[in-house]
């Protein structure tokens, strides 16, 4: 609870056998939370309330006079996968833009579907740990930063960080 009040205590870690509910616990955890207001069509889900933490897409709509469009939604659990890659937690190149259009687009990743959501790693301590290193860099900072070849992006990252595990 102390977690989901503030994601600034950095996460939280279940341990317990196999069968004692923890993954069920998580999923009951984010159908207990109260809807909350986003951008309508931010990859982030930007907080309309909050101008300093919008990403520079919200921001950049917004100094141009425009008023963010705002839509409620249900707080979620977002799964990080025990084999994903760099790639997928961070985000990427669109590879198809790229080659099509001949232009670089970022392909937001894991980390920008959790902000102001629940991230849900199941099996933690089996995740890389160059993963674990991004994951933890991101969950402190509340920023994830992605350079890659010619993109160079910052979007928020603030999210409620919930790992499980078995003791074995």
């Amino acid at each position: 609870l102390v977690n989901v009040i503030n994601p600034k205590v950095g996460g939280v870690l279940i341990r317990g056998e196999k069968g004692t509910a923890k993954s069920t616990a998580v999923r009951a955890l984010a159908e207990l939370l109260p809807e909350q207001e986003a951008v309508a069509g931010c990859p982030y889900g930007c907080d309309p309330r909050n101008l300093a933490g919008l990403c520079d897409q919200c921001a950049d709509r917004l100094a141009q006079g425009e008023e963010l469009p705002v839509v409620k939604r249900k707080v979620r659990v977002v799964e990080l996968p025990v084999g994903a890659t760099e790639d997928r937690l961070l985000g990427t190149l669109d590879l198809e833009s790229a080659l099509k259009q001949g232009e670089a687009r970022f392909l937001p990743g894991i980390l920008a579907a959790a902000n102001r959501q629940v991230l849900y790693v199941d099996e933690v301590n089996l995740l890389d740990d160059h993963l674990v290193d991004s994951l933890l860099d991101a969950a402190a900072m509340g920023v994830n930063t992605v350079e890659r070849e010619s993109i160079s992006l910052s979007h928020p990252a603030r999210f409620t960080l919930v790992g499980t595990m078995n003791p074995e």
